[in-house]
């Protein structure tokens, strides 16, 4: 890890396919800006890769939304996460999150707000979207950034009998900027790290 070159993880689950595209795009929108992006699926989470998010500047946790809240299976992962919070290891990490469900709506930012929370329980540096919505005026179309209008991370709409292949190119290119984001974020903050750590002229 280096001021430069920051690492970003993207601890996901994924019921279907649909999620694991969009941790596809996150990755991507990492990868843009020259930082180190390192998917992580937390239902098959090895010991090394809990070593890896811990090695990580930054965590980017990402789920589908069932029943108005992350899966059963990330909230596996953050409930062993306790074992980092009692030793700090994530403390001042940077953080964000992305969803999806099939509706546009679907309650996701009950799994946004969820994120949101454990980010804070293990003191984590929360970077939203940092998009205006789209998709929300006569000029507008689904095609635009962000075009559910979620403004804590980036959410997708899937139909809920389409493949992986249907997510939509909008909540795609989404997950991109959110990825791209979070790593130019972290880049910022580590080089104001390193100044502070520099010895003074």
């Amino acid at each position: 890890m280096t001021a430069t070159r920051p690492t970003v993880a993207i601890a996901f689950h994924s019921g279907y396919g649909h999620t694991a595209v969009i941790a596809e795009a996150v990755a991507r929108g990492v990868a843009a800006t020259g930082a180190e992006a390192v998917p992580i699926a937390v239902d098959t989470i090895t010991d090394e890769q809990w070593a890896r998010l811990d090695a990580a500047d930054a965590i980017i946790f990402g789920s589908p939304t069932y029943m108005g809240t992350a899966s059963g299976a990330f909230h596996t992962f953050a409930e062993a996460s306790s074992k980092r919070w009692f030793g700090d290891a994530w403390l001042d990490k940077v953080a964000a999150g992305f969803t999806n469900s099939a509706s546009k709506s679907g309650d996701k930012a009950g799994t946004l707000g969820f994120f949101q929370t454990l980010a804070a329980q293990h003191g984590m540096n929360w970077v939203n979207l940092g998009l205006k919505p789209g998709w929300n005026s006569s000029t507008g179309t689904e095609d635009d950034l962000n075009r559910l209008g979620f403004f804590a991370g980036a959410a997708a709409s899937t139909p809920s009998d389409g493949g992986p292949d249907t997510v939509h190119k909008a909540d795609i290119a989404t997950a991109e900027y959110l990825g791209e984001r979070v790593a130019k974020h972290t880049a910022v903050l580590l080089v104001g790290r390193a100044a502070q750590a520099a010895p003074a002229a």
